[in-house]
């Protein structure tokens, strides 16, 4: 299948399993690589039983796809070896000989053990960038200990300043709705990868990335670790209220819920404008955004009291028409049909060999010059184990007694 995208001229021999490695692995695909990734013979990648929901064939019957592992392994082929066997290493080292980037989340020195840690790696190809993503990176006290993005989202502070505050209904921490961890780690494994290749055209020099979702999490905590580190105060749970900028929040029309997403002083007195009040602009318990987050509870007042009058639809027209952030809290399949989303082509659905299609949404990335393509499904279990191992040489003598071992 001829791939087209930046990265079509780059291989990348993808280890990890789960979601943060082999999502930063999808993003290499949908940008052009090719991606190859190893599988365990006869149970592949552990989110490809995460369900259900399973994808249906056009019978209407379930296949064994857990939409888990559709979410994250687009564009790859997949092949299965056992890494645990002298052989299955073998033949990981000779496909790490042809590749530029190694993507691994195993358990620190895992790998070491089987021989496939970077040392290893490097000695047969000193141009490979390998990232390997852990839970707590490769040192420290915690480095030895499993990680999955929940307890990630509690360790590393979100969950102390998300959901709604202490003394109001459905009070108490939070996560977060998707597992923003996982996701989060997988984007800056992708980031760290390209600036690594980016070095490398320069001089040559391969590299080993250390990436750990804790991590990831303390750096992402960006405003509100700042705004501790500057007042001392520690951030709580606001609920939907943001911490720094005033009104944002949700509220309530006489038909529904909408975000108010005010951003600056201009946007309120356009908000002002549009509610048909442009004088509150100019009182000074709201003429700023300082003054506005110490007078919130009136501000609140002012705001809740203008949208309620009016209904969703009509409330969000006139708002956009100022030119004042704010939008309806869609559902999944509401923002799926939207027409902004339908118009960026978000949702596509490509073909796959045993349910007919499989729906994808896509990469967000738009590029000019080197347009990305979506055609490759993500993989049935080893259904390149074949013709990968061919194309390193194994005969088909050897992958038969490959196969009949296990190794594959």
């Amino acid at each position: 299948m001829n791939k087209t995208g930046p990265l079509t001229h780059i291989k990348v021999l993808d280890l990890s399993r789960v979601l943060a490695g082999p999502w930063a692995g999808q993003i290499l695909a949908d940008l052009g690589a090719t991606v190859i990734k190893v599988e365990r013979p006869g149970a592949g990648d552990d989110t490809r039983v995460w369900g259900p929901p399973f994808l249906k064939g056009p019978d209407g019957q379930e296949t064994r796809e857990a939409c888990y592992f559709l979410a994250a392994n687009r564009g790859k082929e997949s092949i299965t070896i056992d890494i645990s066997a002298k052989e299955g290493q073998d033949l990981v080292k000779k496909l790490a000989s042809e590749s530029d980037i190694v993507l691994e989340n195993y358990k620190v020195g895992t790998l070491e053990r089987y021989g496939l840690a970077y040392a290893d790696l490097k000695a047969i190809n000193p141009a490979l960038i390998y990232c390997s993503v852990t839970g707590f990176g490769q040192s420290g006290p915690l480095a030895e200990l499993p990680a999955y993005d929940f307890m990630i989202q509690a360790m590393g502070g979100l969950m102390s300043v998300t959901g709604e505050r202490d003394g109001e209904p459905g009070a108490g921490p939070q996560k977060v709705g998707m597992p923003i961890m996982d996701l989060m780690t997988g984007m800056w494994a992708a980031v760290g990868v390209l600036a690594a290749l980016a070095r490398r055209e320069k001089c040559g020099e391969g590299e080993y990335i250390d990436l750990a979702m804790l991590d990831v999490m303390v750096a992402t905590i960006a405003n509100q670790g700042m705004n501790y580190l500057v007042s001392g105060k520690t951030p709580q749970r606001m609920g939907n209220k943001h911490p720094n900028i005033q009104p944002q929040d949700v509220f309530n029309c006489t038909d529904g819920k909408m975000v108010l997403a005010v951003g600056n002083d201009g946007q309120f007195a356009s908000f002002c404008q549009a509610m048909g009040h442009p004088e509150v602009a100019q009182d000074e318990r709201f003429a700023t955004n300082r003054a506005r987050v110490l007078n919130l509870p009136a501000l609140i007042d002012f705001v809740s009291g203008e949208i309620g009058k009016r209904s969703r639809a009509e409330c969000i027209e006139a708002l956009r028409a100022h030119g004042v952030p704010c939008g309806p809290i869609n559902t999944i399949p509401e923002i799926l049909a939207d027409p902004q989303i339908v118009h960026r082509q978000m949702l596509r659905y490509l073909p796959h060999p045993t349910a007919g299609v499989v729906p994808q949404i896509v990469s967000p990335l738009n590029f000019t010059q080197a347009p990305l393509s979506f055609e490759q499904a993500p993989p049935l279990l080893g259904a390149s184990t074949e013709q990968i191992l061919k194309e390193i040489g194994v005969t088909p003598e050897q992958f038969a007694a490959l196969k009949s071992r296990g190794v594959i």
